[in-house]
């Protein structure tokens, strides 16, 4: 008798598994969850996984559609496209089992996507306080996808939720897709949804798939593997620079001490991020160490030190004694006041605890950032080789996954066809704008916008971006007058226009809420509301919203004078602040030479001349990474784009 019941138990052991399995194999995108933004107008797709042979119904307000799950269990229906409104509960039923997506509304939906100024959180910009405190708005929401990677295009996401906005939720959106759907909704009066695929630091090849990049796929494969290879050969020389420092609690300050003998540390260079210095892939916490040396009248009047931009949080000690910290600020500039009492003539010791948290970490920033200077006396530079050494990290190469080719696209975008958009806002470049990469960047992008607008079926469907703001990069390259030779970021600028001769396109300019020494400009509203100013016109169609600035049409010559011909709303040009002699331009001869150019404005033009240009040829305006002088705007006081008028 025991026997038979040992035996029954076991079978109902074996069997359970199964039965479970097929009682939960219903599945659908995250992007079909509870609080979803579903685009109004258009017929709706729904898909998902069931039990390969179940018929699948989806129900939604009275109107319902029919599929069969394949042998690979998938399936995919098309409801009727559906008016703006809501709320709304969307019902799957395969088989005997059932899923209810409640709260959906209709409206619009966009898909926000790029590297860190997209994905900047409302929480972290100049109009935080404001923003937060009068989030309330249920009907405009948001879905963020958390960062992740694939080497081959995946079926779902692997996470993320809608959250409507609030004084609770909102400071985590997308500073700009806020600033965005918040005017959109002000101006259209329906509901709008807003899905945040982005990530920091991200190249453009990230969010491209094979094909767009002209890979096949043994070639995908060659490139994986050897990118597999080189990850795990630079993970191996990190660990072995490691070796020889055994963990130490990340919260002891034993390291702070002046008397330290820090001997058996290595040297690092300051500023630079670790993982440029052979330390790929770590995180966690480390420390640095050095040395600046003080008169006896210097140390009774204290100092100031300048610590550069510490990635992401430190802590700060003097001669042993705590003189200042930053929680996650990795580019916020670090300068602490030291008293006195701390100080003493001779020799005196900083530590610095460092932690990071992913991505680059260390002391970095610039080396102008980087000093010790006595109250009333000059700045003495602190760049150099400092005293390094770990105290609890871990290695591991996957956060370097943004620079990777597909990667970013197969975990991110793919998962999202074919959710019909409204369109797309876009907002990357900073990645890319390099000597290599700025020009090659214009193929690119194009690529990326056809590509794209293909996976989704949609060849009109409205793409819009952010061009590169101002920001001192360090990447002009200048001769011995500080004429810009070169300029990356004034190339990517370019590139980024070039794509406009695509249809449905449009930019928003910039280059005056730039930061000269912050790459993340913390005035995100009025990025949002410029590309909300775009989207009006390219897809909503409001032909009366002025929403570009001045573009430079063609140029001729007269004389020792060049002038400038501009499209311009209403042909009005003006200058940012008043005047009629706008800033930023530079003529050039036929040696190619660039001058600072005087101008003035005469109607729809701007009329140029330099002494040391008898005979100009051409021409550019704001030409440079940080061109933050360049002030000719158009009638509504949208500054004109960046450009040359001819290529080197």
């Amino acid at each position: 008798m025991k026997l038979r019941l040992l035996l029954a138990a076991l079978v109902v052991l074996v069997i359970a598994p199964p039965a479970l399995a097929a009682d939960t194999s219903l599945e659908l995108p995250l992007l079909f969850s509870d609080g979803a933004v579903l685009q109004r107008d258009r017929p709706l797709p729904v898909w998902g996984q069931a039990a390969p042979g179940t018929q699948v119904t989806v129900a939604f307000d009275g109107r319902s559609a029919q599929a069969l799950a394949g042998a690979d269990g998938r399936w995919s229906l098309q409801l009727p496209a559906h008016a703006a409104g809501g709320p709304y509960e969307l019902v799957v039923r395969a088989g005997t089992q059932e899923q209810r997506v409640r709260d959906v509304l209709v409206g619009e939906v966009w898909l926000a996507s790029g590297q860190s100024n997209m994905e900047w959180p409302v929480a972290q910009t100049v109009h935080a306080q404001e923003d937060i405190a009068a989030a309330g708005d249920g009907s405009l929401r948001h879905f963020k996808i958390p960062k992740s990677w694939a080497e081959t295009p995946q079926a779902q996401l692997q996470g993320g939720a809608w959250k409507a906005a609030s004084p609770a939720t909102v400071g985590e959106f997308s500073a700009v897709g806020y600033a965005f759907a918040r005017e959109l909704r002000r101006v259209l009066g329906v509901l709008v949804g807003i899905i945040d695929s982005t990530w920091g630091g991200s190249s453009i090849e990230a969010w491209m798939d094979a094909s767009m990049l002209g890979l096949d796929a043994v070639a995908l494969e060659a490139k994986m593997r050897e990118r597999r290879a080189s990850d795990a050969k630079l993970e191996a020389a990190t660990r072995a620079r490691l070796e020889g420092w055994p963990a130490v609690d990340p919260a002891s300050e034993a390291f702070a001490v002046a008397e330290l003998d820090d001997n058996g540390w290595r040297p690092i260079r300051v500023p630079s991020l670790w993982e440029a210095q052979g330390y790929t892939g770590m995180d966690g916490v480390a420390w640095y160490r050095t040395r600046f040396e003080l008169s006896a009248s210097e140390a009774a009047a204290g100092v100031t030190l300048g610590l550069g931009q510490i990635d992401d949080t430190d802590t700060t000690w003097v001669n042993g004694q705590r003189v200042g910290g930053v929680g996650n600020g990795y580019n916020v500039p670090r300068e602490y006041r030291v008293p006195a009492s701390v100080l003493r003539p001779g020799l005196n010791t900083i530590a610095v605890r460092v932690q990071d948290d992913g991505g680059g970490g260390g002391i970095a920033g610039s080396a102008t950032e980087v000093w010790v200077q006595p109250v009333g006396g000059q700045r003495r530079s602190l760049a150099g080789d400092w005293r390094f050494r770990t105290a609890a990290v871990t290695v591991d190469t996957a956060g370097d996954k943004n620079q990777v080719d597909t990667l970013l696209y197969n975990a991110m975008i793919h998962p999202l066809q074919p959710y019909p958009l409204a369109g797309v806002i876009w907002y990357q470049g900073e990645a890319n704008a390099s000597d290599s990469g700025a020009y090659r960047y214009r193929e690119q992008f194009k690529t990326l916008i056809d590509g794209w607008r293909q996976r989704w079926h949609a060849p009109a469907m409205p793409f819009l971006w952010v061009q590169l703001a101002a920001f001192d990069s360090g990447d002009d390259r200048r001769d011995a007058s500080g004429v810009v030779l070169d300029s990356p970021w004034a190339t990517l600028r370019e590139s980024q226009s070039a794509a406009l001769a695509l249809p449905a396109t449009a930019q928003a300019v910039t280059i005056d809420v730039g930061a000269a020494d912050d790459i993340h400009p913390r005035d995100k509203r009025t990025v949002g509301q410029r590309l909300s100013r775009a989207a009006r016109r390219v897809a909503y169609g409001d032909e009366a919203v002025v929403y570009r600035g001045p573009v430079f049409r063609q140029t001729r010559a007269e004389g020792s004078q060049l002038v400038v011909a501009f499209d311009a709303p209403g042909g009005v040009l003006a200058v940012r602040g008043g005047g009629n002699a706008p800033q930023g331009f530079e003529v050039a001869g036929a040696d190619g030479r660039f001058h600072p150019a005087h101008a003035r404005i005469v109607g729809d033009t701007v009329v140029l001349h330099s002494d040391a240009v008898p005979a100009p040829e051409s021409a550019r305006y704001a030409w440079s990474d940080n061109p933050a002088q360049a002030d000719l705007v158009g009638r509504d006081g949208l500054p004109a784009s960046p450009f040359r008028t001819r290529e080197w």
